[in-house]
């Protein structure tokens, strides 16, 4: 199923980025491929993730980093909405 990352998530990306360069550089490689295994896992599986009570949002944690997927799936492709980092509420 195809991925498509909504305009909610830039800020998102921009932050995932400043963290792995600017504050842990030596986790972003690892980070990547658990971003890109994560990726992977979601579109094998749209219904991994746990429901989040929310309308048909579902949550996907990247496993190995403090972030997660907050997606809903739709008929033919799934929407991510956001990419949190869980440390901050």
């Amino acid at each position: 199923m195809k991925i498509i990352y909504l305009e909610s998530t830039q800020d998102d990306f921009l932050w995932f980025e400043t963290y792995y360069l600017d504050i842990f550089p030596a986790g972003r490689t690892k980070a990547k491929q658990q971003f890109l295994a994560t990726q992977s896992l979601l579109k094998d599986n749209p219904y991994v993730g746990i429901a989040t009570g929310e309308g048909k949002a579902r949550k996907l944690k990247i496993s190995k980093t403090p972030f997660s997927y907050i997606y809903r799936v739709k008929d033919e492709h799934i929407e991510i909405l956001r990419v949190l980092d869980d440390r901050k509420r």
